[in-house]
């Protein structure tokens, strides 16, 4: 790919992307290392351009502050980056706020997937008409060289609903979201099936398990809890901890996206998961764990404060989220088997490296939440 317009750029698991393509040593034999990149974000509180500092001098880099639902904005990236790819990270994505507050998820995840799918099928369409004066001309000049167009939209296992004790997530299982999120990130996932099948648009569609590492922002669970304990604040548990997830290391996503975007079978989904299936509780338990070995409580003054003796004196049962989910579990059969994916972290190694990611960037962490987000309580459900 030459030029890739990556929505949702400055977020988690897009920066972590971007920053994947960037780096040549990354990219494993995937041919991407000299391609330009258009991070196209709107910058809400949980995008950051302080996740691409280290990468803003990067000739390759550019980024554009823009809304994916506004379409004037979203046509004219198209018309002047002249895009080989898009890859759709855009998305409110915290169940948390979608049960606060639907409607910004049914916006930004429905209309705004619909705006980049249109503009997308007019640029296609566009090309095609101008591949076609240029082949009664006689003239073989391509304005994507060898390039075919590609738009990867990535969504979530959450679409598919929870499983009981036993089964696993697959690429056919039948949808059943149980959270505005959920259910808009499934709209979203319908729109870009039904524009490959309706209009040829060539599309691929990820699902991937939770994620975890570096850049995410602090109000999901994992970097809650680190940043939580490191400050002596309560470790919120939701209800008993029993919930499961299947938890993958952002950079193995990364990889698998990457793939999926240049290898993957136009019209098909691949489910990314990591293998790794935890309950809340045993993932909060071993993040206190890794902190007590990597910062002791005697050389933390917010621990030595409280007398505490171990981080996990500061674990708080509370009341559960409404509609929780029970368990989450990826398949990844289909992209290990066709794409020859498959994930370089365990959970213990990848959690460990986080952890002590988060004990080394304070500074990045201080600056994402600042103004936007001070650990409070969210997913009640209040009007």
């Amino acid at each position: 790919m030459k030029r890739i317009i990556v929505t949702g750029g400055a977020g988690f698991i897009g920066c972590n992307f971007v920053r994947h393509v960037l780096n040549p040593a990354d990219v494993e034999g995937t041919a991407a290392a000299d391609c330009e990149v258009l991070v196209f974000d709107k910058l809400t509180y949980a995008g950051s351009l302080e996740s691409l500092r280290d990468i803003e001098d990067n000739p390759r880099y550019h980024f554009l502050k823009a809304d994916i639902t506004d379409r004037q904005a979203v046509r004219q990236a198209f018309q002047d980056f002249r895009p080989t790819a898009v890859v759709n990270f855009a998305a409110e994505s915290h169940v948390d706020r979608s049960i606060d507050g639907p409607g910004e998820f049914i916006h930004t995840n429905i209309v705004g997937t619909f705006e980049l799918l249109e503009a997308s099928r007019h640029y296609v369409s566009e090309q095609k008409v101008s591949e076609q004066k240029v082949s009664e001309q006689n003239v073989t000049t391509d304005p994507n060289g060898d390039e075919p167009f590609r738009f990867l939209h990535v969504s979530t296992d959450e679409v598919y609903g929870s499983l009981g004790e036993t089964g696993l997530f697959a690429e056919t299982t039948p949808y059943a979201p149980n959270s505005p999120y959920a259910a808009s990130k499934a709209s979203a996932d319908h729109l870009a099936r039904a524009y490959f099948h309706t209009y040829g648009l060539p599309v691929v569609i990820t699902n991937c398990s939770n994620n975890y590492g570096p850049f995410q922002f602090p109000e999901k669970l994992i970097p809650l809890m680190i940043l939580n304990a490191l400050a002596g604040k309560p470790l919120p548990i939701y209800g008993d901890g029993a919930n499961v997830r299947d938890w993958l290391y952002v950079d193995d996503h990364c990889r698998g996206i990457l793939l999926a975007l240049l290898r993957g079978d136009l019209g098909e989904k691949y489910n990314i998961g990591g293998h790794n299936e935890r309950t809340n509780l045993q993932v909060v338990d071993r993040i206190c764990d890794i902190l007590q070995e990597a910062l002791p409580p005697a050389d933390n003054n917010a621990l030595v404060q409280r007398s505490m003796g171990h981080y996990r004196d500061l674990k708080t049962f509370v009341r559960d989220r409404p509609g929780h989910d029970q368990r989450y579990a990826i398949d990844s059969d289909k992209i290990q088997q066709q794409l020859g994916w498959r994930a370089l972290h365990n959970f213990e190694t990848g959690l460990e490296q986080t952890v002590r990611w988060y004990i080394d960037n304070h500074d990045w962490c201080q600056a994402v939440r600042q103004n936007q987000y001070d650990g409070q309580r969210l997913g009640l459900g209040k009007a």
